[in-house]
C-alpha cells in the first residue's frame, strides 16, 4: 500500500525528484572524495612540509566542500517542496473522497477515524518522504562507496568492516521487527482516544447533567493507559536502537585505532591512510544511521499508508450517474414506486414498499412510531441512501439519474439536528445560498420566525457563530437552519422533524408563514407532534416502515388505526374534534 500510494502521487513530482536523486548524488560523491584528499595532504604535504601543495590541495578540498554544501541545500529545498506538496495533494484527495461519502461509508469509518487518518496519517507518510528524499538516495551510496573507498585506501583493515555492517544491519533490523506491531496497535487506540475524547467533548452537557464525570474519566484513562502502554513499549524499542548503533560505532572506531596503530608502527600503513579509514568508517555507520532513521519511520508510515489507501479506495455508495439527466424545467413532484431500503448487513429492511406521489404546493406529512422510518425515507430524496428497491422520481426522472448537483440545487433541507458552522449569521445562511442579499436572508429569517432575535444581536447578520453554534439556544439553531434551507427557495423543501425544539405558538407561526416561500415547492414533513400536521394535504402514516395509511387528517382518523392511536395519544378529545 505504501510503495502504490507514494507512486500514484508522486507521479506529478517526477521532475523535482530527479533533481533532488542528481543533487544527492553530487554531493554524496564530494563527500566520499573528502577524505581522499585529506589524506593527500597529511602524506604528500604535511610529511614533506611542501606548503605549496597543501594550498593547491587545501583549494581543491574547498571547491569540494561549497560544491557538496550547494548541492545539498539546494536538494533539501525541494525536498521539502515536494513533500509538502504531496502531504498537501494527500489531503486533499482524503477531504473530496469523505466529502462524496454517504452516510453508509461515514458511519463505517466513524467520523474520529477519518480526521486522524485525513491529519496524522498523512503527516506520517509525508515525513516518510521528507527524510526518504534528504537520506534514502544518500544513504546507499555513501554505505557503498564507503566501502569501495575504505578498501582503496587500506585493505588490511577491510576485515573490520566485513564484521561492523552486518553485525549493525542484523542488530537494527530486529528492533526494528519488533517495533512494526506496535505501530500498527498506536493508530487503532489513537482512534479510540480520538473517539472518545470527541465524544465528551460533544456531549458534556450530558455528562455534567448525568454527574458522569468520574466515568468519564476512569474511560478516557483506560484508553490513554491502552495507548500509552503501546507507545512506552514501541519507544523503548526506539530508544534502545541508537544506543547498540552508537555502540558499535564505538567499538569500531576502537578496532580501527587499535589495529591501524599496530599496522603503522610497522610500517605497513601511512597516518593519511588512517585518517581516510576512520573517515569512511564513520561515513558508513553514519548511512546505516540515517536508514535506520528511514527504516523506523516505514513501518509506522505503511500503517498509516494503508488507512489512507481504505479511505481512497473506498467508492461511494451514491454514485453520480454515467450519463446524468438535467430537468429542464422541474417542478418538484416527488414520487416513491414500490421504494424499499435496507442498511448493509441487516437483516430486516427499513423500508418496504413504498408508494406514493408528493405535488408541489402540497405538504406532505410523515408521522408513525419512533424506528418506523421516517427519517430514512426523506433522505433517499436527495440521496444521502440509494434505495435498495424501487425508485424515488423528481418530476417523473429516478433520483439516481439525475445529475447530483442539479438534483441538490432543488432541495432545501433542515435536518433533525440542527448544525451551524462557525461564522456568522450571514455565512450560514448563505451555504444554502451563495449569492443570497440581506433583503433574501431577512425574508427568510422572518419566515423561519428567526427575524427578532437576530436583530436583536449587536451585529445583526454579521453576528458570530461558534462551532456547531453552540452560542445559541436548540431553538435558535433550529430558526437559523430552516432560513437556511428557505432562503434558496427550492423547489422541494425537507423537514426532518425540524420544529421539535419550537414552543406550540411560535410553531404555529411559522407555518402560518411557510406558505410565503413554500406555495409553489413539495413540502417533506417529518413529526413527532400531530399539531404540526393537521393542516398537510397528505398524512403518510409509517408503521414498521411499511404504509398503514395515506390522506388528510380527518379521513385518517376514520380510517386508520394507528394512526387514531397517535392522535389519542397526543391530543384531547376537543382537540380531535
Amino acid at each position: 500500500m505504501l510503495i502504490q500510494l507514494l507512486r500514484t502521487q508522486l507521479r506529478p513530482y517526477r521532475t523535482w525528484l530527479t533533481l533532488v536523486v542528481a543533487l544527492q548524488f553530487l554531493s554524496t560523491l564530494a563527500m566520499l572524495f573528502l577524505p581522499h584528499i585529506n589524506a593527500k595532504i597529511i602524506d604528500q604535504g604535511v610529511a614533506r612540509g611542501d606548503v605549496g601543495y597543501i594550498w593547491s590541495m587545501g583549494g581543491v578540498m574547498l571547491a569540494v566542500s561549497l560544491g557538496q554544501i550547494l548541492c545539498s541545500v539546494i536538494a533539501v529545498w525541494f525536498s521539502a517542496r515536494t513533500s509538502m506538496g504531496f502531504g498537501r495533494d494527500v489531503r486533499r484527495q482524503v477531504f473530496h473522497r469523505v466529502g462524496s461519502f454517504s452516510s453508509r461509508e461515514i458511519a463505517q469509518f466513524g467520523a474520529p477515524s477519518l480526521i486522524t487518518r485525513g491529519t496524522n496519517d498523512v503527516q506520517q507518510v509525508q515525513m516518510l518522504v521528507l527524510m526518504g528524499l534528504t537520506m534514502l538516495v544518500s544513504a546507499p551510496i555513501m554505505m557503498a562507496g564507503g566501502i569501495i573507498m575504505a578498501m582503496r585506501e587500506e585493505l588490511g583493515l577491510s576485515w573490520l568492516l566485513a564484521i561492523t555492517v552486518p553485525a549493525l544491519l542484523v542488530t537494527v533490523g530486529f528492533i526494528i521487527s519488533r517495533m512494526v506491531p506496535g505501530f500498527k496497535v498506536m493508530q487503532v487506540r489513537i482512534d479510540t482516544v480520538n473517539r472518545i475524547l470527541r465524544e465528551q467533548v460533544t456531549g458534556i452537557r450530558v455528562v455534567r447533567a448525568f454527574v458522569r464525570e468520574p466515568e468519564e474519566k476512569a474511560r478516557f484513562a483506560a484508553a490513554n493507559e491502552d495507548l500509552t502502554v503501546v507507545a512506552r513499549s514501541t519507544g523503548r524499542w526506539m530508544g534502545t536502537m541508537f544506543p547498540t548503533v552508537m555502540l558499535i560505532m564505538n567499538v569500531s572506531i576502537v578496532g580501527v585505532y587499535w589495529f591501524g596503530g599496530h599496522r603503522i608502527d610497522s610500517g605497513e600503513m601511512q597516518i593519511g591512510s588512517l585518517t581516510a579509514f576512520m573517515s569512511y568508517l564513520m561515513q558508513i555507520l553514519m548511512s546505516v544511521m540515517m536508514a535506520t532513521f528511514m527504516l523506523v519511520q516505514v513501518p509506522r508510515a505503511a500503517v498509516c499508508a494503508e488507512r489512507i489507501s481504505e479511505v481512497l479506495d473506498t467508492d461511494a455508495s451514491v454514485r453520480p450517474p454515467v450519463a446524468p439527466v438535467t430537468l429542464e424545467d422541474p417542478r418538484g413532484m416527488v414520487t416513491f414506486d414500490g421504494v424499499g431500503f435496507a442498511y448493509p448487513g441487516a437483516g430486516d429492511p427499513v423500508l418496504t414498499d413504498i408508494s406514493f406521489t408528493a405535488l408541489p404546493g402540497q405538504t406532505t406529512a410523515f408521522v408513525g412510531s419512533t424506528g418506523a422510518g421516517k427519517s430514512t425515507l426523506v433522505d433517499l430524496v436527495p440521496r444521502l441512501y440509494d434505495a435498495t428497491a424501487g425508485a424515488v422520481r423528481v418530476d417523473g426522472v429516478d433520483v439516481r439519474d439525475l445529475d447530483p448537483e442539479a438534483l441538490w440545487s432543488l432541495i432545501g433541507i433542515v435536518p433533525q439536528k440542527s448544525f451551524l458552522f462557525s461564522g456568522t449569521v450571514r455565512s450560514n445562511l448563505q451555504v444554502g445560498k451563495g449569492d443570497a442579499t440581506d433583503e433574501e436572508m431577512w425574508a427568510a429569517l422572518r419566515v423561519a420566525q428567526g427575524e427578532d432575535f437576530v436583530r436583536a444581536l449587536p451585529e445583526g447578520l454579521d453576528a458570530p457563530v461558534a462551532q456547531g453554534g453552540s452560542n445559541f439556544s436548540g431553538g435558535q439553531r433550529q430558526r437559523l437552519a430552516i432560513a437556511r434551507a428557505l432562503v434558496r427557495k427550492p423547489k422541494i423543501v425537507v423537514f426532518d422533524d425540524s420544529f421539535s425544539a419550537l414552543d406550540v405558538a411560535t410553531d404555529a407561526r411559522l407555518r402560518r408563514a411557510l406558505p410565503e416561500v413554500t406555495s409553489e415547492s413539495t413540502v417533506l414533513l417529518v413529526a413527532q407532534r400531530v399539531s404540526s400536521i393537521l393542516d398537510a394535504d397528505q398524512i403518510v402514516v409509517l408503521d414498521d416502515g411499511r404504509i398503514v395509511g395515506v390522506g388528510t387528517h380527518h379521513s385518517l382518523l376514520e380510517e386508520c388505526p394507528t394512526y387514531q392511536e397517535i392522535v389519542r395519544s397526543q391530543l384531547t378529545e376537543e382537540e380531535v374534534a
